[in-house]
């Protein structure tokens, strides 16, 4: 099967609901916001850019992509659910460009819970169900935001506790180190994970995530450093 087709790149029940919206239905607009009752009361928005450019971006509809998920689709759920005549109309209006707008407030700020990070609308009016079918695989913005969010909190904690303690700052940016590619669920969270932990320190040991700012975000700087260090194997 074709990887990453973005047919399918979708909740099963996103599949039918083409068929549910209202007659006449020419615009959805969504957007993405941390809800009131997060455990921190800023969210630093993080990976959009890595998601769009992944998968989102250029001529990602193929009509060999729209036959495979009308097969499956029809094997999954049922004959004639696939919305194949939309995807072909994308493929043939667009060249296989999508025709949605995405709008978010600048990767790694830092945003109040309870408001907007992320708006998704359609640009033709035949194509409005296309923006709700693409919330699962936007939504995996939520992991690195996570991170993100989290090492900001930690290095906010330490600069505090280094405060109270009258200690020095020299080497707060590498007082949390990421060693978690190997906990990670799959090298791609790994490698953009692990690239949020470097908005806030500058210490990993997680390689792939020092490719993300050069392939993703056009920015060729190194954020991340390591040093030489030993392992039971090495030494046992």
């Amino acid at each position: 099967m074709i990887e990453n087709n973005i047919c399918l790149l979708t909740d099963s029940y996103k599949v039918t609901h083409h068929y549910f919206y209202p007659k006449g239905t020419e615009k959805i607009y969504s957007y993405l916001e941390s809800r009131v009752g997060a455990e921190f009361n800023k969210t630093i928005f993080y990976g959009l850019q890595y998601i769009i450019k992944k998968y989102l971006k250029g001529s990602v509809v193929t009509q060999e992509k729209i036959d495979e998920a009308d097969k499956l689709i029809s094997a999954h759920i049922g004959e004639g659910i696939f919305n194949k005549e939309g995807w072909e109309y994308i493929l043939d209006e667009y060249d296989g460009k999508l025709p949605i707008e995405i709008k978010a407030v600048a990767e790694g700020t830092p945003v109040d819970v309870s408001n907007v990070l992320m708006t998704v609308e359609n640009t033709d009016r035949k194509s409005y169900w296309l923006v709700n079918y693409l919330e699962s695989l936007l939504l995996q913005v939520w992991y690195p935001s996570t991170v993100a969010t989290l090492s900001a909190e930690v290095r906010k904690l330490s600069n505090f506790y280094l405060d109270v303690t009258g200690s020095q700052k020299d080497n707060l940016d590498f007082m949390l180190h990421d060693f978690g590619y190997r906990g990670a669920t799959s090298t791609e969270s790994s490698m953009l994970c692990g690239s949020a932990h470097l908005l806030s320190f500058s210490g990993t040991d997680t390689i792939p995530s020092l490719t993300i700012p050069e392939n993703y975000y056009n920015d060729s700087n190194l954020y991340g450093f390591s040093v030489q260090a030993t392992e039971h194997s090495v030494m046992t």
